[in-house]
């Protein structure tokens, strides 16, 4: 008898677990045509967080330095352009989640590019602003180049191929240079990840199957080409750690690898493919081949 109490206990909860994935993924399915609820709720939802985010970075970050004039500043040679690139990547994926959410509620093809796909290059601007009213930074046209530079990595590819065959992705591991300069460059991990440029590695991730599609190449298989620097504690090209560390002198990092592009494994969940468009923004570790811009190379047998 207890046995059998058990069991159903059991079966009740596999059928409820069942019933609720089933109603999160009809949720998650896109909408064939205009949902104007889901429309009116992405819209709102995505103009309160940008609104939020902003307000909290002002309070949080800008309000414990001085404030100045307007004014712009030309930092295109700080950190071997590290934070440059983390510009496009980010209004990269900033205006694809939000076109992905637009996509959600039916919004036309058209109207997705006009106002979801720019969203991210609209919201990084409002950022610059900020710096430009901040004695510590100033206003940068070269983020600014740098974010439209994203939006445009996106835009073209749905213009040209109707599909992403090309996408930006992020790794990182942690390195020694923080402890230098901890403020600067991260205490604790998540910080670091953030701010230590010498531990992070950007890619251009290529889908073979999407260039060859009559191949017989598996629709996931990527290939990638990453750029990362080190030896960098400061922003600036002369100021080099010769203290702490060996390295004397910053150098780019240039890497190949290959990469899984998880938007291509085929499942019915709209759970998963949620999931796997998430996650599709960081490259998966893989064997790398590395060239160092100050000479000689390196073969990692898993790198990230």
């Amino acid at each position: 008898m207890k046995k059998n109490v058990i069991l159903l206990l059991l079966l009740l909860l596999n059928l409820n677990f069942s019933f609720s994935q089933s109603l999160v993924d009809s949720f998650l399915k896109p909408s064939d045509s205009l949902n104007k609820p889901r429309r009116n709720a992405v819209v709102i939802s995505e103009t309160a967080l940008a609104g939020i985010a902003l307000v909290g970075l002002n309070q949080l970050w800008y309000a414990d330095y001085p404030k100045s004039d307007f004014h712009t500043i030309n930092d295109n040679i700080e950190w071997n352009q590290m934070d440059k690139i983390g510009h496009i990547y980010s209004s990269y994926h900033l205006g694809k989640l939000s076109s992905d959410a637009l996509q959600w509620s039916g919004v036309s093809r058209k109207n997705r590019l006009i106002y979801g796909a720019t969203s991210g290059f609209v919201f990084l601007t409002a950022v610059e602003v900020f710096d430009g009213y901040s004695s510590q930074w100033g206003f940068s046209y070269g983020d600014l180049a740098a974010n439209a530079g994203g939006t445009v990595l996106y835009v073209s590819q749905e213009l040209l191929w109707k599909e992403q065959r090309i996408i930006p992705k992020f790794s990182f591991h942690t390195t020694e240079y923080a402890s230098a300069r901890p403020n600067t460059l991260g205490a604790t991990f998540p910080e670091q990840l953030l701010k230590d440029y010498n531990g992070q590695t950007y890619w251009l991730s290529a889908n073979l199957h999407s260039f060859f599609k009559q191949s017989k190449i598996p629709k996931w298989l990527n290939v990638a080409v990453g750029y990362g620097a080190e030896g960098m504690i400061t922003g600036q090209q002369e100021l080099v750690n010769t203290v702490f560390f060996t390295q004397k002198e910053r150098i780019r990092q240039f890497y190949f690898s290959f990469d899984a592009d998880l938007t291509k494994i085929k499942t019915k969940s709209h759970v998963l493919k949620t999931v796997f468009s998430l996650f599709n923004t960081i490259k998966i570790p893989a064997p790398t081949f590395e060239i160092k811009s100050a000479g000689g190379s390196k073969f990692h047998f898993v790198y990230f």
